[in-house]
């Protein structure tokens, strides 16, 4: 008996008719003698609207409060998809995280999972209940609710994958997989069948919406099988469906880039005339990590008259508590001015491959110059170079650099 866990995100329970169609698609895995845990997001535009409530009434609102109330959505879906289940004639039952519980640590509306009990999970599933499990919520040791970030449904599902020794955890999003960039944008974009957990990480991390940074974080550490699906199609799981993301052992032929990503949820900011002392960038950082402002992207540039300009990117999401924290150490830190740029994308490619082969930032570098695209800030990891650009050449520079490695279909 295989013991699975099964995602569907927003798009896939957009509304009645989908909830049933993700209900008959349980059902199958019921019938076919599996072990079933699932995983559900919030109907898509739900959290959005949740999010817009809390934004206009205070874009400084007290986090506890936000997380009670977007938290909301997942609830509603899971209390359906079990009522649909029942419908079929499946024993299912919805659970919040709070019932579970999946403790997180504090960090309201960007929780990290600390553990997750799954021995009662375990129980009812070996009795042939199905587990309606509410993603992107936690319970955190003050027994308040913790939401995970945006995207913490697939967290929660590979999380509750390690949890209860799953065999698999399917992603069912809406699309049938990886791949080698937005379709939308380039058509010629080829679907992989198979990805690294590092190139995931590294593709999720600077924008690809397929899933989330975290969950490939923990899928890597747990090594849990994950693979992405498309809940609009009628075949079943196989090995020729979707994309698997695995060990790099397991793909033999590595290409230098694997995929380009793209993402337009930064901002950026430049503090002119910093001086240029010990300590600067601590009290900085210090003060945007306090507000649990996530920093991306950094260049210091140092002036001859002995001061310096420092860049980096915030998530947009984060910009009312980075230019806070920005303007309270003013006083200590005595820079010349801040700069705001919400008009910015940061465009990335990955590639396992990148390890044993030279020239891969040189053909991004000439590709962007081609079409006259300036860089801004340039990053680099083993297997990623990122650089941002100003945001109205975003597609551009994703087609110019798609043909440049080579990826486009035949």
């Amino acid at each position: 008996m295989t013991r699975i866990v099964m995602k569907f995100g927003g798009t896939s329970v957009a509304d009645i008719d989908r909830i049933r169609n993700v209900a008959q698609r349980v059902k199958r895995e019921v019938e076919h003698g599996n072990q079933v845990a699932v995983v559900v997001s919030a109907m898509a535009g739900v959290t959005n609207q949740l999010v817009k409530y809390c934004t206009d009434l205070s874009p400084l609102h007290d986090a506890r409060e936000y997380d009670a109330v977007v938290a909301t959505g997942e609830q509603v879906t899971s209390g359906l998809l079990a009522i649909a289940l029942q419908d079929l004639g499946i024993d299912a039952r919805s659970w919040q995280g709070w019932q579970i519980p999946l403790r997180t640590d504090r960090a309201h509306s960007k929780a990290r999972i600390q553990e997750i009990p799954g021995a009662e999970l375990i129980r009812r599933m070996e009795t042939g209940q199905v587990a309606i499990v509410a993603g992107f919520q936690g319970l955190a040791d003050d027994n308040r609710i913790t939401t995970l970030g945006r995207g913490g449904s697939d967290t929660s599902a590979v999380a509750l994958a390690a949890a209860l020794k799953a065999d698999r955890c399917d992603i069912y999003t809406d699309v049938d997989g990886v791949y080698t960039t937005d379709p939308r944008i380039v058509p010629q974009a080829r679907k992989l069948a198979k990805i690294t957990y590092e190139e995931m990480l590294e593709l999720a991390s600077v924008g690809a919406k397929v899933l989330q940074t975290r969950s490939v974080e923990l899928a890597m550490n747990e090594r849990v099988r994950v693979r992405v699906l498309s809940s609009f199609t009628d075949a079943l799981p196989g090995e020729d469906t979707g994309t698997l993301v695995v060990d790099e052992d397991e793909i033999v032929e590595k290409e230098n880039v694997a995929g380009i990503a793209y993402s337009r949820d930064d901002a950026k900011f430049t503090l002119r005339r910093v001086p240029d002392r010990p300590g600067i960038a601590a009290c900085i950082f210090g003060a945007l990590a306090d507000q649990n402002v996530n920093v991306d992207m950094i260049v210091q540039n140092i002036s001859a008259d002995g001061t310096t300009d420092m860049t980096f990117t915030v998530g947009k999401a984060d910009l009312p508590r980075a230019r806070q924290a920005l303007a309270d150490v003013k006083g200590q830190i005595a820079y010349g001015e801040l700069q705001e740029d919400p008009n910015v994308a940061k465009i990335s490619v990955v590639g396992v491959g990148m390890r044993s082969h030279a020239g891969v930032a040189n053909t991004m570098f000439r590709a962007l110059a081609d079409k006259a695209i300036n860089i801004q800030v340039i990053s680099t990891s083993e297997i990623k170079v990122s650089v941002l650009i100003a945001a109205e050449y975003t597609e551009l520079a994703v087609r110019a650099l798609h043909t440049a490695y080579g990826l486009d279909a035949n």
